[in-house]
């Protein structure tokens, strides 16, 4: 499922917070830490428990307000997925507030995200994309702003993100609020070439070809089905 984000127990070990232990597991890059009085206003999480299940709960997960013993170890796990795709929902709505804005400029300046495939972008650096809103429809897609096309992330883990953690306004804002960032559009495009000469030369040479042998043809009263 796109939002059975990763998780591993050690990482627990090393992070007091649950925020921390999210963007520090394995497989979780892409995101960002949403502040805690993000999280903890409510006006910013409104029609999310609609969609939610135990949603009370994961958002106590969330803010470390979960009691250690309030649930059985089942109850637990059903909690904590639960708060994954929570916090992957507010993720959504805060970076594209100023300041998760901010945070992901860092991430994407690092090159956190990878870097564009193409080469004639030289290694630009790329940006999370959702090319839906809705949740657990399509993983989520990384955004080159010089050749303006999206790839899929290298890595099994990022393809199971789901997009709509990201959404699909995000990058494009960022250009918005940052225009420096955008760089000039590549003017260089690979041309497909037989022996030296581009395909679309020969398709126009061929044509040619073949009016001049109708020409000849008709001069020489050769019907073109002989």
């Amino acid at each position: 499922m796109l939002n059975e984000l990763s998780s591993t127990d050690s990482d627990s070990e090393y992070c007091k917070y649950w925020v921390e232990w999210f963007t520090y597991a394995e497989g979780n890059e892409y995101f960002c830490d949403v502040d805690e009085e993000y999280i903890l206003d409510r006006f910013n999480l409104t029609n999310l428990s609609n969609d939610v299940p135990n949603y009370l709960q994961a958002l106590e997960m969330i803010t470390d307000r979960l009691p250690e013993k309030a649930l059985s170890n089942e109850e637990r796990e059903q909690v904590e997925r639960s708060a994954r795709y929570l916090y992957g929902l507010i993720h959504a709505r805060y970076i594209i507030t100023t300041q998760g804005l901010k945070k992901m400029l860092d991430k994407f300046k690092r090159g956190d995200f990878g870097r564009c495939p193409r080469v004639y972008c030289h290694q630009n650096p790329l940006l999370p994309v959702g090319i839906t809103d809705v949740p657990s429809q399509k993983g989520v897609k990384l955004y080159c702003c010089r050749c303006e096309d999206i790839y899929n992330p290298k890595s099994r883990r990022h393809n199971m993100i789901d997009g709509a953690f990201f959404g699909t306004s995000f990058p494009h804002m960022l250009l918005q609020v940052y225009p420096a960032l955008k760089p000039a559009p590549s003017e260089q495009r690979y041309v497909p070439r037989i022996f030296g000469f581009k395909l679309n030369a020969i398709a126009e040479l061929h044509r040619w070809q073949d009016e001049q042998r109708e020409e000849q043809k008709k001069r020489l009263g050769i019907s073109s089905t002989t």
